[in-house]
Order: structure tokens, then sequence, then C-alpha cells
């Protein structure tokens, strides 16, 4: 099938490479919390890190990559949804007490706290990751590239930046745990708190302003969107662009 060209002056061949890279990406961190899920031992939580990293890396650059908009209205059908159960399972297993944390889920919209699942945070990611991987493998490397960017902004971006941050704060707080009690030991003191570890949050933003009641790109998006497109459905409105 013969890809047609996006918006913006730009055929669906000049997205090539960047497809190709995304792919390798997804490919990578797909194989890597399906190994972890398995078993990472003692490393799992900094593994987890460094893939999540990894990825969000890829999805910064498709945030900063101009709006993919393949011709027509209708996604092409890629068949049933992933199974992760058994990677969300084995996760939960090797996080065990770290799994469970606070979030705020839209710094500009909403600031109350929600309770996540790292595990849960992966396999969202991961499915998102997945429906994209059966557009290229199966071709279609600018619907690929479309699925990847919106659901990036959509949704697994957001479970993404949110495990992250728990991840780095469990790797973070082992390590300074650790540079604390040594020097206790030593017969020395310890740092005071910094305001992101336990100190207090300004009301305002560090530029003066007040926070807007929506974020920049439109309006608030809910914690668990429906998964837009997929056979028979048009593609959701209010693409960026």
């Amino acid at each position: 099938m013969s890809e047609p060209p996006a918006q913006h002056h730009l055929k669906g061949g000049e997205w090539r490479p960047l497809a190709d890279q995304i792919a390798a990406n997804v490919k990578n961190f797909v194989d890597g919390v399906e190994a972890l899920s398995r078993g990472g031992g003692d490393e799992t939580v900094p593994l987890l890190l460094l893939e999540v990293s990894q990825i969000l890396l890829a999805g910064a650059q498709l945030g900063a990559s101009r709006d993919v908009v393949p011709r027509g209205n209708w996604e092409p059908e890629v068949g049933d949804d992933p199974d992760l159960d058994a990677l969300r399972a084995g996760l939960a297993i090797r996080l065990s007490a770290v799994d469970e944390y606070a979030e705020v889920f839209d710094p500009y919209a909403d600031t109350s706290c929600l309770p996540f699942r790292i595990s849960d945070d992966i396999a969202a990611v991961t499915a998102d990751l997945i429906h994209g991987l059966k557009h290229y493998q199966a071709g279609r490397s600018l619907e690929a590239l479309w699925w990847w960017q919106y659901s990036y902004f959509n949704h697994w971006g957001t479970h993404g930046g949110a495990a992250l941050r728990a991840l780095h704060a469990v790797v973070a707080h082992a390590s300074l745990d650790v540079a604390e009690e040594s020097t206790l030991l030593a017969g020395g003191t310890t740092p005071q708190t910094p305001p992101l570890l336990g100190g207090p949050i300004p009301p305002d933003p560090p530029w003066g302003g007040q926070v807007p009641p929506d974020p920049p790109w439109g309006g608030y998006i809910p914690p668990d969107p429906a998964r837009p497109g997929g056979p028979g459905r048009a593609r959701p409105a209010g693409q960026r662009g």
C-alpha cells in the first residue's frame, strides 16, 4: 500500500527516516520491558528508568517535529489490542512496594494528586507503542508516525512522564538515603531538603504569572481517554496544526 502525502508539504517518504528511528526505539523498549517483567533482580528499577527515559526521548522528538497528518479521515485496522496482562503483573510483582505512587495528572488543569501504578503506566505506554508498530510493520510508516505522535500527546507521554518521575524518585532516594546515612556516621550534618524533595512549593510559577486554566495546546484531557481511531472510526478531532 503506497503512502499518501502528508500535510505541510511533506511527502510520506520524507518521514521514513524518522519512522525507522522511532520504530527501532519502540522495538527496543518493548523487548526491554518484557524482559524486565520476567525478571530483573535488584536492577529492575534503574533499568526501567533507563528504558522509560529512552522512549520518552523518542517521544520528545515526535513532539518537536511537525504534525504528521496522513490523507484521509480513517485509521486502517491493526487488529486486536495486545494482551499485556502478563507484563503488567510481572512488573507489579518485581516493583512490589514501590509500584504505587501519587502524581498530579495535569499540572495546569488538575493539581489534585491521583493514585498511579508504575506497572500500569508501563503497560499503557507499551500498548500504544505496539499499536503504532503494527502500522509500521504493515508498511504504513506515515500512519505509524501519526499514531505515535498523536498518542504521545494524548496518552502514552503522560503515563511515561509520570512513571519516569516515580522511578527517578526511587533511585534518587536509594542513593541519597545511603549518602545521608554515611554523612551521619562520619559525624557530619545533612544538607537541608530542597523544595522539590519535600520543601514548600511556591504558589505561582517562577515567571510570576498565573497558572493558565488549560494546557497550552487546548482543553483538558481526561485521565484515560478512549483509544482514538481503529477500525471503522474517524480520526479524533483536535489534531494539532
